[in-house]
């Protein structure tokens, strides 16, 4: 374990340094603690805490590793007033997230061939890969306006969907404040990948639910044993990455000017009532709005993909959005008295039960938080508990990586990537290029959710199990 890692509770270390002004949390479990060397990650938590407004703790989620700026699995908490807002802090790809379908489709019923024909069906209409751009011509020239102002429900109201899907989406699958104006004529070029998945960690997945953990939670969820489920998980594409560039650059630039400096280009940041703060978080929250949008518009295919290959009604299989989370997001939350703006980079959202933020249908549960693994590993659903106000409600977003994605290439053969796969079926153009997103090139997801579990800030619901999965090939995570 690197040094300065002093344990303070249950699977909750202080990370000391001295000069910072504010307490940095790391939580790792025993088995994690044991093999953990992401000293450049703790570097990086360290940095932003030395950056204006921060608010203690800077937090690391046991599937923290290197990112740009702050760690993929780091959440840093600012003051709404005197506080920053980081471009860097929130990502690149704005607003990636995951969403969870579930059916009324024994597994049983799924053999390798109907498998195969759902992922060909689904790959017909949602395009994978870095750079792919949508299938149907009229979603590559969407009306920014119309997603700025309604995200999810505009499409929705188009025909893409189900009324209710809108009640199980974070937010409502739409961030007020978003603006067109406060974006770049580059970045809404790129605006022209709707319904498409990319690449790096990115997929579409189907699988079955493998354990019920918490049975009265899993049923309320309409989760069962052994019955399949949906699992996609994409963001703002090419769009968010034009944006969080563009941003970085005009933070990095103006910080003298902005009054902050921060100690790394990736942490570049503005206060956040100020012209590049507020043009920001507007910018952020079309991409946002867009990256709701896009999970809605594969939902749709996917139901329409189903339908096509089973031959059913689509009520039939039920195919229902138990929620949708985003993890890579920067939102204004209020935390005892105090407001605040959360950044979340490989985290996710998990309101407890009885928290006034959770949609109706949620209220006396919490709302589910969905924690995929890799591509050929299990997966969670999960609720925070009360004491989840440790970490600003918030839980790590995946297993999260142990080996590069160049060493990782390095590393895997073609033989060695199936060998790991198992029985998991994947549609993707060459395998080969899907070496970097091998399993073991990411850490153990039980260890890693029994982390927050074992702490007492979860409460691990149903466990799901991969079948089969569409990949893209590329770096982008």
């Amino acid at each position: 374990m690197a040094e300065r890692l002093e344990k303070i509770g249950v699977n909750c270390f202080l990370y000391r340094r001295g000069e910072s002004p504010v307490p940095i949390h790391v939580y790792l479990s025993e088995k994690l603690s044991k093999t953990f060397t992401e000293t450049e990650a703790l570097e990086q938590l360290y940095n932003a805490s030395l950056l204006p407004g921060v608010v203690g703790p800077v937090i690391g989620m046991p599937d923290i590793h290197t990112g740009y700026g702050l760690p993929i699995g780091g959440v840093m908490a600012c003051d709404y007033e005197t506080g920053i807002v980081s471009a860097g802090a929130v990502g690149m790809d704005i607003n990636c997230g995951v969403r969870l379908l579930t059916t009324k489709i024994p597994a049983a019923d799924v053999d390798k061939a109907v498998l195969t024909k759902l992922l060909e069906a689904i790959a017909r209409r949602v395009p994978a890969g870095v750079g792919r751009v949508s299938q149907v011509k009229e979603l590559r020239r969407a009306d920014l306006e119309a997603i700025a102002a309604a995200g999810a429900a505009y499409f929705i109201q188009k025909g893409f969907g189900r009324r209710e899907d809108m009640e199980r989406i974070e937010d409502g699958g739409c961030i007020p404040g978003a603006e067109v104006a406060a974006v770049g004529k580059e970045a809404r070029e790129r605006a022209e990948q709707l319904a498409t998945i990319g690449g790096g960690n990115h997929f579409i997945e189907i699988g079955r639910v493998a354990a019920v953990l918490e049975e009265a939670l899993a049923a309320h969820f309409g989760l069962y044993k052994d019955y399949i489920y949906v699992l996609i998980h994409t963001g703002s594409r090419g769009l968010g990455h034009q944006i969080c560039t563009d941003y970085s650059n005009r933070m990095w630039a103006n910080g003298e000017r902005n009054g902050v400096r921060a100690p790394v280009k990736g942490l570049a940041c503005a206060p956040i009532h100020s012209n590049d703060g507020q043009n920001y978080l507007k910018a952020m929250a079309l991409a946002a709005n867009y990256a709701f949008a896009n999970r809605q518009l594969i939902t749709h295919f996917v139901r329409e993909a189903f339908v096509e290959v089973l031959k059913k009604p689509e009520d039939n299989l039920g195919l229902d959005l138990l929620y949708d989370v985003a993890h890579n997001i920067a939102k204004k939350e209020k935390h005892g008295s105090r407001w605040l703006l959360i950044h979340r980079k490989g985290a996710t959202r998990a309101l407890p039960a009885g928290h006034g933020d959770n949609p109706g249908c949620y209220l006396a549960t919490g709302h589910p938080a969905i924690i995929p693994g890799s591509m050929g590993t299990a997966s969670y659903v999960v609720v925070g508990t009360g004491a989840i106000i440790k970490t600003y409600c918030s839980v790590n977003h995946g297993a999260g990586r142990v080996m590069s994605r160049k060493k990782a290439r390095q590393e895997f053969s073609r033989e060695d990537l199936r060998r790991q796969l198992g029985g998991v079926v994947v549609a993707a153009r060459d395998i080969n290029l899907l070496k970097d997103e091998a399993p073991l090139a990411y850490k153990d997801i039980d260890a890693v959710v029994a982390t927050l579990a074992e702490a007492g800030l979860t409460k691990p619901v149903v466990r799901l199990e991969p079948m089969g999965v569409l990949k893209g090939e590329g770096d982008e995570a």
